[in-house]
């Protein structure tokens, strides 16, 4: 791997653990320094307070990270009822207290089960939306509140793990963009109080949900014992269910320098693919149309030098 001045090339994917108390951006730099990796990027931030799984993409993975910001994502979070916070979670004030709902787990269990499907949500204030430019939370602190037009997200499940008043913990399968602290919140006014998180684990980003997670211990134990790369994910591990496609040498040539080639035509709509040349090497993501004509969209530059390994 060549070194530079600002570090190594590396590439893959790392599934790290996020502790809870750090930024996503912290952990992330945390993750680049250990491997000293040049170039680096997540697919997803969680809040400080928040903890699990943040796919960390270093070097040429890079440029798979927007391809899977549409991921599907699970979390267990554990709500306070009875009291509400101006960010939703336990990094805010307390704005409002309420009455805690007398009912039992299985009422508990059957309103959640009212989230299930396509829901509508206001993002919160606190979230780093824009509004002209600049995140939302920056309006929030400075006491500024920007009406905010509610967006649709779909809750694919939604279980509860645990009801003990006033803590209700639960599970919860949704789509991109869906803002748990919402979640607990509007679940919390269904039962007729308030809420706001104290915990909020993410366990899977799709498609990662077969691979584990390594905390930055474990990493940096990896590091010490020059184990560093079996901790890495292929450059495409994140895209699966992307077809593949394999070229020759020539139009592997082609291919990375730009070029478009042609291979045999399909009858089927224009599709996103992976690319690989003749001896198994990835060569990049492109645009299949029916007309066979392979257009690319990202090329990778995979190569490495076998003496400076991590």
């Amino acid at each position: 791997m060549n070194r530079r001045k600002s570090g190594l090339d590396i590439h893959g994917i790392v599934l790290l653990d996020k502790p809870v108390g750090i930024s996503s951006n912290r952990a992330l730099q945390k993750v680049r320094g250990i491997y000293q990796a040049r170039k680096a990027g997540h697919t997803g931030s969680l809040d400080p307070f928040a903890t699990g799984m943040l796919p960390i993409c270093l070097g040429e993975a890079s440029k798979t990270a927007a391809y899977m910001l549409e991921a599907g994502k699970h979390y267990r979070a554990t709500a306070r009822l009875g009291v509400a916070t101006t960010t939703g979670d336990v990094e805010g004030e307390v704005i409002q207290t309420c009455s805690l709902p007398d009912i039992d787990p299985s009422s508990v269990n059957q309103s959640l089960q009212s989230f299930i499907g396509e829901i509508e949500q206001v993002p919160p204030m606190y979230s780093a939306l824009k509004h002209e430019g600049k995140p939302l939370y920056e309006y929030a602190r400075a006491g500024i509140t920007i009406e905010r037009p509610a967006r649709k997200v779909f809750i694919h499940h939604l279980e509860m793990l645990d009801w003990k008043s006033p803590h209700l913990t639960f599970d919860v399968h949704c789509s991109k963009g869906t803002y748990i602290r919402t979640l607990a919140e509007d679940i919390a006014a269904a039962l007729g109080s308030c809420a706001h998180l104290i915990e909020l684990r993410r366990t899977i980003v799709e498609p990662f949900d077969q691979f584990p997670m390594l905390t930055l211990e474990q990493l940096q134990d990896a590091r010490e014992n020059g184990e560093l790369q079996r901790c890495l994910l292929p450059v495409d591990a994140g895209l699966p269910d992307w077809p593949r496609i394999n070229l020759d040498s020539a139009q592997r040539d082609k291919f990375n320098h730009g070029n478009h080639v042609f291979i045999p035509p399909c009858e089927s709509e224009p599709a996103k693919v992976r690319v690989y040349g003749p001896e198994e090497d990835l060569l990049g993501l492109a645009e299949l149309g029916p007309d066979g004509k392979l257009q690319p969209i990202r090329v990778f530059n995979l190569q490495v030098d076998p003496e400076n390994q991590v």
